[in-house]
C-alpha cells in the first residue's frame, strides 16, 4: 500500500533508515500504514511544501538545524521509501476540490490536493483535512 505522508511538527524525528516518525505521537493506524508501506515495499510520498516548511520551520528556530539536513537525507537517500510528491500543475489543478472553507491554509489545501491527484490515502492528523470526503485520510 503506497500512502501519502503529512509532515508535521509532530512527526519530526527521523529514524534512519525508515522514515521520519515519532512513536509517541503518531496514531496506531498511522504507524501501521506507514509500517505496512516500508515493510511492503512500498513508496511513501512527501509533499513538496512540507519540505519548504520544514525548511522554514527551521529559518525561524520552530525546529532543530539537523531536522532539514535529515529530511533531505532520507529524501535523497535512494535506499529510503520516501519520495518527493511534486508541485506541479496535476496538483493546482486539483486544489480547487479542496474547499478553502473547509481548509483555509494553502499549504494544507496543497497537501491535499496532491493526495487527491495521486489518489493515494493520506496520513495526517489534521481535523480539517480530516473533514474532506474527496480523499481518504488515515488517523
Amino acid at each position: 500500500m503506497t500512502v501519502f505522508f503529512s509532515l508535521g511538527l509532530w512527526c519530526i524525528y527521523f529514524c534512519p533508515p525508515t522514515y521520519l516518525r515519532d512513536h509517541t505521537r503518531l496514531s496506531p493506524a498511522a504507524m501501521n500504514a506507514l509500517d505496512t508501506a516500508s515493510t511492503g515495499g512500498y513508496l511513501i510520498y512527501v509533499s513538496a511544501i512540507s519540505v519548504v516548511e520544514v525548511g522554514y520551520l527551521v529559518e525561524r528556530y520552530r525546529l532543530p538545524e539537523e531536522a532539514f539536513g535529515q529530511l533531505i537525507q532520507a529524501l535523497s537517500d535512494a535506499e529510503t521509501e520516501l519520495e518527493i510528491a511534486p508541485l506541479n500543475l496535476i496538483t493546482a489543478q486539483t486544489l480547487r476540490q479542496i474547499p478553502r472553507h473547509l481548509v483555509p491554509d494553502m499549504p494544507d489545501r496543497i497537501i491535499a490536493a496532491t493526495a487527491l491527484s495521486l489518489n493515494l490515502p493520506l496520513v495526517t492528523r489534521d481535523a480539517q483535512i480530516q473533514s474532506l470526503t474527496n480523499i481518504q485520510t488515515i488517523w
